[in-house]
């Protein structure tokens, strides 16, 4: 029931096989983090089929302050972060459903900011309203989209995060071993567990069917300096078509997670962590059809973090998988003079075979943009009928094609 994968001819991939070309000596793209590559602007339309969304807000039930927090094959579910409540909106934004149990209860949630997966089929709710990894209760309540209790799944750690996997498994990140690293200490865990932070859980009862392991797993990213410690919260686990892309900042690689359970490197970083202070790391990934695209990130310490502009910190690749060539991304909507975007895992969602990206678009810089002309287009139409004092975020949803 319970496997470890121990990929042997991965870790003499990852160790030897980068090197400071596009290319390693084993064909896996490399990105080189030491290296200027030229900013290339792509016109998102032009890579994508864009629609505009609106959720309908005639229903005052239906106004929220949140966001998007899954994307199923015929709903749209919202956390209203202000009063813990899940509202479901059809695909064209009209209202289809909402409850709410946030509490202390046995049968809620003591969180009101928290993600979910949506098993459209089987109808559940899954709630990851844990909020630390401290707390002795581990558990994930099960609803029905009315918010009908189901039951709970009893997990040995806090996962963050947990993504739908198949119709029978979650998979799940937790990140003792990080804690552990910082406190010394297992915050009222099972030890079992710190061999292994990614692991495959039953959508029943939560019970671990599968770990998954990497090689070159020592480095200690919890580091950032010598008398501080931080706990990083990577995007380490990211959908795809074909699995789950595993993104594992300590080994410089990106992993498949195939649907049959094996492992395969995709792009790999160099110089290695080990050899760079700061540190620096792939820390997020995307695939979309041609283009691979990268999050890198610099661990600084956290004093010169805390005066540092986002942009030293985080850098944005893509990777033209026709071409081989690497460049930072610069995305742009002709429907939006000035905006752009970029292209990052957590507003991604795969629905069937189908590659979902959201964009939040803030409805006062919206009514803004609208006033000063910068908008046009189907966008420029919708957001005319709009207030933004009582009506709900537009959102951009981008599906890609070839």
């Amino acid at each position: 029931m319970r496997t470890y994968l121990i990929l042997i001819i991965i870790a003499m991939v990852v160790t030897n096989g980068c090197s400071s070309g596009n290319q390693s000596k084993d064909g896996l793209p490399t990105i080189n983090v030491k290296k200027k590559y030229p900013v290339k602007e792509i016109v998102l339309s032009d890579i994508a089929d864009v629609t505009y969304v609106h959720l309908n807000t005639e229903n005052e039930d239906y106004l929220y302050r949140g966001a998007i927090r899954y994307i199923s094959e015929n709903s749209i579910v919202v956390v209203d972060i202000s009063l813990g409540s899940i509202l479901f909106f059809s695909k064209d934004g009209n209202p289809k459903s909402r409850f709410n149990r946030y509490g202390e209860g046995p049968e809620e949630y003591s969180n009101k900011n928290f993600f979910i997966v949506y098993d459209e089929a089987a109808d559940d709710v899954f709630v990851n309203a844990t909020g630390r990894i401290t707390i002795s209760d581990h558990s994930i309540p099960v609803y029905s989209s009315t918010g009908e209790y189901k039951r709970k799944l009893i997990l040995p750690a806090c996962p963050t995060p947990l993504v739908n996997f198949d119709n029978q498994s979650l998979f799940v990140y937790d990140m003792q071993n990080q804690y552990k690293k910082i406190t010394g200490k297992s915050a009222d865990l099972n030890s079992q567990l710190y061999d292994s932070s990614y692991y495959r859980i039953a959508k029943t009862d939560g019970e671990i069917l599968e770990y998954v392991n990497f090689p070159n797993n020592k480095i200690d990213l919890t580091d950032r300096g010598p008398t501080n410690k931080s706990i990083q919260n990577y995007n380490r686990i990211v959908n795809s078509v074909a699995g789950l892309f595993l993104c594992n900042p300590e080994s410089d690689t990106i992993f498949l997670y195939n649907k049959d359970k094996t492992l395969t490197p995709v792009i790999c970083k160099t110089p290695l962590v080990s050899k760079l202070n700061p540190k620096i790391v792939m820390s997020d990934f995307v695939e979309v059809e041609r283009y691979q695209f990268i999050q890198v990130q610099t661990l600084f310490d956290m004093a010169k973090m805390l005066k540092i502009q986002w942009e030293e910190q985080f850098k944005y690749y893509m990777y033209d998988k026709q071409t081989g060539e690497i460049f930072r991304q610069k995305i742009i909507l002709p429907d939006y003079i000035g905006k752009e975007f970029v292209i990052r895992s957590h507003l991604s969602y795969f629905v069937g075979n189908e590659m979902l990206m959201i964009f939040d678009l803030n409805l006062f810089e919206l009514k803004q943009a609208y006033r000063e002309n910068k908008l046009s287009g189907e966008l420029k139409t919708l957001v005319a009928t709009l207030d933004e004092t009582k009506d709900n975020e537009v959102y951009v949803f981008a599906r890609f094609k070839e």
